[in-house]
């Protein structure tokens, strides 16, 4: 097997590209890649997945323990013949000055050794203090090598190589030129998903092949070789359906982490997938969930499916459970405003959402569970609940009376001081949980939609086709 991080020395520096032009270029040359994204991102994991036709998986020290990140690594990482992990901002970033949850403590963690992808661009000579920096400052990490980004041509590549050749041990991988056909569009948060990018498949065949020509990818498969074992795995519990779950997945709606998706498997749902923008009717179902995504890129599309809006309304007013995280909740509100327009959504919220032009909630937050919540509680779950956010939007005119299944002691939310709106047996955040460490959200909204679906909590209209 071969395991290796990728990290780089800030954002923006080429690392998500060239991540899934190895990604995909190993793929085709017939391994079994295995893809994993640290931290909460739910973007860089849709283009990892297209690229290898696997889950990417997400791990996450805010969210997961290290043990628990270990056996997840293994888990997922069992039978694949490359496991590549793509790190998140710089190598030593991290939110403590101890770098206890950064790249590095990934690495180390994970046993993996580190492959730097630098933005050349601007640099030559430069470029061999920087990589003795990264090295000098903790001699724990191992690196196989370095990957140049935004090369300006064979010039300054061959400039960069006798650099650090020189001056340096790392052996250079590769060097990726500057080329706008590879650059994977971005906008106000982030880079636009796979699900929206409609040249995706072309996209990263070009990532693919700029890879192979301009990669040793023999030196770095020596470079990244492991013998180790990945560690036992326990088992995971059998699943057992017994409710349908609707769940909003098209160019709209697509920020769903695969292990939930099988937690909520796991504890009892079939999932039953529809487009808010092509369906014109809600599949049979007992509770629904509408993820995160980019509502207000499609909001003229979402409230032209006007027979869609109002089975939603309806079943949610009729009692039907329902979850949305930040998009889903923009949808369920009366109207969304962006760049001067304003159209209808659902109406299950009573408010308004305005997107700004900076964000209002930007990173980790933590929950602190009221008496308002609607899924049942069990044990010690009324601790704080470890979740994140990354919203342009905030939502005005709520009622005075609204209740809210969380207080926020970190972050944002809805308004700075709550977040978790509750509408009927609907429970719509601005923050995304996960179905990881001690908090499985997933295993405690299937046990409230089977306990509403037991006391017949369905919408009139769907009821009958049960």
């Amino acid at each position: 097997m071969h395991r290796f991080l990728i990290s780089a020395a800030r954002k923006s520096s080429g690392k998500t590209s060239v991540s899934v032009g190895l990604a995909a270029e190993l793929s085709r040359r017939g391994l079994a890649v295995q893809t994993f994204k640290k931290g909460p991102d739910y973007i860089d994991p849709m283009w990892h997945s297209a690229a290898t036709g696997r889950a990417c998986r997400n791990l996450d020290f805010n969210l997961s323990t290290p043990e628990q990140l270990r056996i997840e690594f293994a888990r997922h990482g069992a039978g694949a013949d490359v496991c590549l992990v793509e790190g998140n901002n710089g190598l030593y970033d991290g939110l403590d000055l101890q770098g206890r949850n950064s790249n590095a403590a990934l690495a180390q963690l994970l046993d993996l050794p580190v492959v730097l992808v630098l933005d050349a661009r601007g640099m030559t000579r430069g470029i061999a203090p920087l990589i003795l920096g990264y090295q000098a400052f903790d001699r724990s990490i191992r690196f196989a090598g370095v990957i140049l980004s935004r090369v300006g041509g064979a010039r300054h590549e061959a400039k960069l190589r006798a650099a650090i050749e020189h001056y340096t041990d790392l052996p250079v991988l590769g060097a990726v030129h500057e080329d706008p056909r590879l650059a994977i569009a971005e906008r106000h948060i982030g880079l636009v998903p796979a699900n929206e990018d409609g040249a995706a498949r072309t996209r990263i065949a070009l990532l693919a092949g700029a890879v192979s020509r301009q990669v040793d990818l023999e030196r770095l498969l020596a470079a990244t070789v492991s013998h180790a074992p990945l560690g036992a795995v326990p088992p995971l519990p059998p699943a057992r359906r017994c409710v349908r779950v609707g769940i909003a997945r098209d160019r709209a709606f697509g920020f769903y982490y695969p292990d939930d998706l099988e937690a909520l498997e796991r504890a009892g749902a079939e999932l039953v997938f529809f487009d808010t923008l092509c369906d014109a009717h809600l599949p049979r179902v007992d509770g629904l969930f509408i993820g995160g995504g980019f509502p207000e890129m499609f909001m003229r599309e979402l409230e032209a499916n006007a027979a869609l809006r109002g089975e939603i309304l309806a079943a949610i007013g009729a009692g039907m459970p329902a979850y949305a995280e930040c998009g889903g909740l923009m949808y369920l509100a009366r109207s969304l405003s962006w760049r001067g327009e304003t159209r209808r959504m659902v109406g299950a919220i009573a408010g308004d959402v305005v997107l700004h032009e900076r964000p209002v909630g930007r990173g980790y937050v933590k929950l602190a569970p009221t008496e308002a919540h609607p899924w049942p509680v069990r044990g010690d779950e009324r601790a704080e609940v470890p979740a994140h956010e990354f919203h342009y939007s905030s939502i005005e005119g709520l009622p005075a009376d609204t209740l809210f299944a969380y207080r926020v002691t970190r972050g944002h939310g809805t308004d700075g001081k709550y977040d978790g709106i509750v509408v009927n047996n609907l429970l719509a955040n601005y923050s995304h949980l996960r179905s990881a460490g001690n908090y499985d959200w997933a295993g405690r909204f299937v046990g409230f939609v089977r306990d509403r679906a037991g006391r017949g909590a369905r919408a009139p209209a769907l009821a009958a086709a049960h």
